[in-house]
């Protein structure tokens, strides 16, 4: 949720964020309007009510002459009263609404444009030159019996899976390499629920644009998440930090659930666009004022898992038009796939500032006793989708797959070798 204290001192900001992402610029302008509006009927509201509590004290004090008078001045005042109150409501309504649709203002520097305007900041290592024809990931897992596709299907549908045997283990030791360098980092581990209520879906921002996305269980009003940021988001929510604990780093382990709804027929062979997955999540409460490095410090341990598994790998800069709704600058890693011979996507790392703490209302009390919304950031550590990268970038002609060194002492076996 965007300041509206900031927008009546710079409405310029929101109408320049707006273009950048290639939404309506008037929608700063719609809600001034609503918010002067609001604030008006409130104003209103209150004199009269003010005016309502003198004349009803006065009607007690006053002689027979005046009590007649002054009881139709106190009816018609009531009448008034509740006219401005149902005014000073509906127009908060209004504005609430409008606002809640608003996405984060893009921080400066980000680039302006769509999905295909990303910027590449630097590019990591040399994608292999094979001298045989490289297998994709799904041919290399069903020959080390590490991927079921055909069962999942038929267990779950189509974009389920099992991870078995050593697929099953090479996705532990992933994430459990991911937990040990962020608990070394000075994370807290934490293993989220992964139901979570919708005003904390809601206060995250992902019930938006994103809805079509999200699991929801009717009978029980709840959601299945998408990311262990969502229940991480909600953990401080309603709470006063403490600010000589700032930043607040947790790291959450879950598995994630997404509808991947317009994605029909992309992505359809193996397990990189799926529906459910596990993931490994940095989550940050941080001072606004320190987010925008806080976020440089995601990405540079995104980028240490990255090399510690000797993957080709790029860094982008996403455009505004392609952030989320909660995001006011993220940051991409794309991994180099052989078998597509392009770089696909592996983390995200996102700078949200204020936007979901207003929203979920946590906050931190300031050297001058005041207290101020936090600044919260979300970054990916390991997801099952790295196991794609994995197997392509490390086969051998047999179908053979050579572990990264930096992965050994987690799963035990330096190759992992076909089974048929």
């Amino acid at each position: 949720m965007i300041d509206l204290r900031a927008l009546r001192e710079d409405p310029e900001q929101l109408r320049a964020s707006q273009r950048a992402r290639g939404e309506d610029p008037s929608v700063a302008d719609r809600l001034l309007e609503l918010d002067a509006g609001r604030r008006a009927a409130l104003s209103r509201f209150e004199t009269l009510r003010a005016e309502q509590k003198s004349v009803g004290k006065s009607v007690s004090k006053a002689s027979p002459e005046e009590r007649e008078t002054l009881l139709v001045k106190a009816k018609a005042l009531a009448a008034e009263v509740k006219e401005a109150e149902a005014e000073a409501d509906r127009l908060a309504g209004e504005l609430d609404a409008l606002v809640s649709g608003v996405p984060n203002l893009v921080e400066e520097g980000a680039p302006e444009g769509g999905v295909d305007d990303f910027r590449v900041l630097e590019t990591v290592g040399t994608p292999r030159t094979f001298d045989f024809t490289p297998r994709d990931h799904l041919e290399l897992g069903e020959k080390l019996g590490a991927i079921d596709m055909e069962r999942g299907a038929k267990v779950s549908g189509a974009r389920f899976y099992f991870l078995t045997g050593v697929g099953a283990q090479l996705e532990l030791a992933l994430l459990n390499m991911a937990m040990n360098q962020a608990v070394a980092a000075g994370f807290t581990p934490m293993i989220p629920p992964v139901l979570v209520k919708p005003e904390t879906m809601e206060g995250t921002g992902f019930l938006g644009e994103h809805a079509d996305e999200v699991y929801r269980l009717p009978a029980d009003d709840l959601y299945l998440v998408g990311t262990s940021e969502v229940p991480l988001a909600g953990y401080h929510a309603g709470e006063i930090l403490p600010t000589d604990a700032l930043p607040h780093r947790y790291i959450g382990w879950s598995p994630c659930f997404r509808r991947e709804a317009g994605s029909y027929g992309k992505d359809t062979r193996g397990i990189i666009r799926v529906h459910q997955f596990n993931k490994v999540e940095m989550f940050v409460y941080t001072h606004p004022d320190q987010a925008h490095e806080e976020h440089k410090r995601l990405l540079a341990w995104e980028r240490e898992m990255l090399d510690k598994l000797e993957l080709p790998y790029r860094v982008v800069d996403i455009a505004a038009g392609d952030l989320g709704t909660s995001a006011a600058r993220k940051y991409d890693c794309e991994a180099w796939v052989p078998s597509q011979e392009a770089y696909r996507e592996l983390t995200s790392t996102s700078n949200c500032t204020e936007f979901q703490a207003r929203r979920l209302n946590v906050r931190f009390r300031g050297e001058d006793g005041k207290t101020r919304f936090a600044a919260t950031l979300n970054g990916t550590l390991a997801t099952t989708r790295w196991i794609v990268a994995i197997l392509e970038n490390h086969q051998r002609e047999d179908g053979s797959v050579v572990v990264p060194e930096a992965l050994r002492p987690y799963l035990g076996r330096d190759v992992l070798e076909p089974i048929r």
